[in-house]
C-alpha cells in the first residue's frame, strides 16, 4: 500500500496548534476571565487563513477504520467506543472540506456500553 506523503510543516506550526488546543481546553474548564478565548480565535483563524487548523475529536465516535487518530482504550469494552481524553488534537493542512492529516490525534476511547445495566 502506498502511503501518501506528508507536506513538511515547521515544527513551530506543530506546537503553536498543540499549545493553541491545550489553551482552549483550559479555557473551558476554568473560564475566560480576561477574554482570552478572543485572542486563541484570532491566532486559530489566522493559521487557517494559512490552511493549518486543528481538529476536537473530543466526543466523537471511534472505529477501527479511522486513521486520523492514535488510540489507547481506556476499561474493558471495546464496542461502541467513544473519545473520552484527547491528548493532542488532529492537525490539518487545506481547507475544512478537503484536507490532509499532517499530525494525528493522540486520544484515549472508552465504550459508551460499560457500566450499563444489562
Amino acid at each position: 500500500m502506498i502511503q501518501p506523503t506528508v507536506p513538511d510543516v515547521p515544527k513551530w506550526v506543530l506546537n503553536t496548534l498543540n499549545h493553541l488546543y491545550e489553551i482552549e481546553r483550559k479555557l473551558a474548564v476554568h473560564g475566560d476571565a480576561a477574554s482570552i478565548g478572543r485572542n486563541v480565535e484570532r491566532i486559530k483563524d489566522s493559521l487557517a487563513s494559512e490552511g493549518i487548523f486543528y481538529e476536537d475529536p473530543m466526543g466523537q465516535t471511534f472505529t477501527e477504520t479511522r486513521t486520523d487518530l492514535e488510540v489507547s482504550i481506556s476499561g474493558e469494552g471495546t464496542e461502541n467506543l467513544v473519545v473520552t481524553e484527547v491528548v493532542k488534537p488532529v492537525i490539518r493542512l487545506g481547507q475544512r472540506d478537503f484536507s490532509r492529516v499532517i499530525q494525528k490525534g493522540i486520544v484515549v476511547v472508552k465504550s459508551t456500553e460499560e457500566g450499563k445495566a444489562e
